[in-house]
């Protein structure tokens, strides 16, 4: 991938990243971990198993933004990401329909859209997995 393209590749991997690493960050800082625990507990959110969740959603999150700008295990950031959405459409947006207004599932599906696309797609120069595929191909052509 070259010129536009892989700017672009990187800017959707870098306003992904900073939409994860902010809610990452809301969920360990901002709120602190006990009271993302509550909310995703029965007095809440009533998501099934809320402690282990609340640490699953937070860490990929976070991590998982940091990840995506550097452009760093690609593949298995965003099937992690994606795995965290599908849990938010499920247990907190689905009932309340489409809308991201009525606190719907639009808004986790659209970046579900995002990860599909920066995820499973050439990652362009600018980013780190670009370069580790490429000295692993030059290690195979040489054996």
């Amino acid at each position: 991938m070259t010129g536009f393209g892989s700017v672009a590749q990187f800017l959707a991997r870098l306003i992904l990243g900073i939409i994860f690493i902010a809610h990452g960050w809301q969920k360990l800082v901002t709120q602190g971990m006990d009271a993302t625990k509550v909310a995703f507990g029965p007095a809440g959110m009533d998501v099934p198993y809320p402690d282990l969740a609340a640490y699953y959603a937070t860490w990929v999150e976070l991590v998982g933004g940091i990840l995506l700008i550097l452009g760093l295990l690609l593949p298995i950031v965003a099937t992690l990401l994606i795995a965290d959405m599908i849990g938010a459409i499920v247990f907190v947006h689905w009932d309340a329909g489409f809308w991201n207004t009525d606190s719907g599932y639009e808004w986790p599906l659209a970046l579900i859209a995002g990860l599909l696309a920066v995820g499973f797609t050439s990652a362009g120069r600018a980013a780190a997995d670009s370069y580790l595929l490429r000295r692993r191909r030059r290690r195979t052509e040489v054996v």
